[in-house]
């Protein structure tokens, strides 16, 4: 098989599509890699590596899609990228298509483009292994961010999370306790802060109060519960997922204007639309904005400014997919996997995701 590995794109996006290690193993297996110059330096792979792998690079990312059959990417394809894809191509991507622009679906959609899309590989008990892995980094990613952002010289309210003797720790609440949300409640007890977790499942509840020991208070995220405590907040993360689908609104422009001045939102949901009304998408090099007197995080690509940790970390769990594709064809491994069949959001001209596809089909 002719496998293609891009540059990234995406502002910030510093992880890449495939590692040497991987590439070694199909080019020694009898198929061709096409590698574009400087796509792994982000992740700390040079040219010369993957040249020792077996693969080639080039200086031209239409070459790459040119001449690929299965095109490995990180980020969701820019329209830019869109019109390069090949027809009947096959693109493996975390593509968070709920929240890409109609016309990249659309194009993707004429030109009959398989989208894997590592996001939505499901288990049958519900897991998203692939996702699993970078919803971990995110979460341990959250405080230090925000201890920063805190800071009086980043915008913040000048407090320090943990608090010092007789000044109390901040107040951090966490909406959605799921992956991220539990391992952002964790690393943020370990630097003293006070934690509430919200969420819409009790049983979930149930498991993160185990988890932490109860250490962090828990609370249903009813509409009031979330208006009460979001008033001391000194951090509100947002992390609320609805797989395959827009994340819904659960912080309001209205509970934003409540809220302490130069307090912090992180909306880790962002990447799926946003999960609080004045989110915006921003970038690693200007991840900030103020709105309603309250300091927003909104970066979608967070891991990927840890992009060695967060490329091995997410191929960890994406290679035995990208190998069964490339054993199989793409056909064969979605009919014999049903995990990989999950993930399929695009094929043969149709969306696949019957959510996606009547969300779209309102846009």
């Amino acid at each position: 098989m002719e496998i293609g590995i891009p540059a990234e794109r995406n502002p910030g996006e510093y992880r890449v599509g495939l590692t040497p290690q991987w590439v070694r193993q199909l080019t020694q297996e009898g198929n061709r890699c096409y590698v574009e110059h400087g796509a792994g330096q982000g992740a700390g792979f040079q040219d010369a590596d993957y040249e020792r792998a077996g693969a080639r690079v080039v200086y031209d990312a239409h070459e790459v899609w040119a001449r690929a059959d299965l095109v490995l990417k990180v980020g969701s394809p820019t329209l830019e990228e869109a019109d390069m894809v090949r027809p009947e191509q096959a693109v493996a991507a975390f593509w968070h298509l709920a929240a890409r622009p109609r016309e990249v679906v659309n194009a993707l959609l004429a030109k009959h483009v398989t989208a894997v899309s590592y996001e939505l590989i499901q288990l049958e008990d519900g897991v998203l292994p692939v996702l699993h892995s970078l919803s971990e980094i995110a979460g341990r990613m959250i405080p230090q961010v925000a201890a920063r952002l805190l800071q009086n010289d980043a915008g913040g309210a000048g407090e320090l999370l943990g608090g010092v003797a007789g000044i109390p720790a901040s107040d951090i609440v966490i909406i959605g306790a799921g992956t991220v949300g539990l391992n952002a409640a964790q690393a943020f007890l370990g630097l003293g802060a006070r934690v509430i977790v919200l969420d819409t499942s009790l049983a979930r509840l149930r498991y993160v109060d185990e988890r932490l020991n109860g250490q962090a208070a828990t609370m249903m995220a009813y509409d009031y519960n979330v208006a009460r405590v979001a008033q001391f907040a000194n951090v509100l993360v947002g992390a609320v997922l609805v797989p395959g689908q827009r994340a819904p609104i659960v912080v309001t422009r209205d509970v934003v204007r409540t809220m302490r001045p130069h307090s912090l939102i992180m909306d880790v949901s962002i990447d799926q639309g946003g999960c609080v009304e004045t989110s915006r998408p921003t970038t690693h090099d200007n991840p900030t904005f103020i709105e309603e007197g309250v300091v927003h995080y909104c970066v979608p690509n967070m891991p990927g400014v840890v992009a060695r940790t967060a490329t091995y970390a997410y191929l960890n769990a994406a290679w035995p997919y990208i190998h069964r594709i490339v054993r199989e064809g793409v056909d064969s491994a979605v009919a014999n996997d049903s995990a990989l069949r999950q993930g399929v959001c695009l094929k043969d001209g149709k969306i696949y995701r019957e959510c996606l596809a009547t969300m779209l089909e309102g846009a």
